[in-house]
């Protein structure tokens, strides 16, 4: 099951990773994942874009193993319950993750208590990502729900 995850997780990322480009091209969002972990760790825009690519891959990979332990504590590995996992993953991340804990520890992002001396690079992402564009909670769950229905899928053996 653990390679099944794995395999999962790094389609499931490529694909996530995809659709937020699109949906960034659409106009539907202005969230951009790796530049928005990249950013942590650097102020140049292209180095901050290829060290967010690389950890939302780590990332991806990390979250399918968690996957993996639950589908195992749940003695479940499916698609439906991947789907389910990444509903609660999004939920999370557009949630507390990103409205709480995202600005209070990212160096260059603003929050809400952000005073006109300071100039952070990037503005919080807010309550369901809302900041970012109303669209961004829908296509954010949308993808995490597939992303989680992708790792489901292999990690059960298809």
């Amino acid at each position: 099951m653990i390679l099944g995850a794995l395999a999962g997780g790094l389609v499931g990322t490529v694909v996530l990773t995809s659709g937020m480009r699109l949906a960034q091209e659409l106009g539907w969002t202005r969230m951009d994942i790796p530049l928005l972990l990249g950013t942590a760790f650097s102020t140049r825009r292209s180095r901050a874009q290829v060290i967010g690519y690389a950890l939302h891959f780590v990332n991806g990979l990390l979250f399918s193993l968690v996957y993996a332990f639950i589908f195992d504590a749940a003695d479940e590995a499916s698609l439906w319950f991947g789907a389910l996992l990444g509903a609660v993953h999004a939920l999370f991340a557009g949630g507390p993750f990103a409205n709480v804990l995202l600005p209070a520890i990212h160096p260059r992002m603003g929050t809400p208590w952000s005073d006109a001396e300071e100039t952070p690079l990037l503005e919080p992402p807010g309550f369901l990502l809302w900041n970012y564009g109303r669209a961004t909670a829908y296509v954010t769950l949308a993808l995490h729900v597939l992303y989680g229905a992708i790792v489901g899928l292999l990690a059960g053996g298809l």
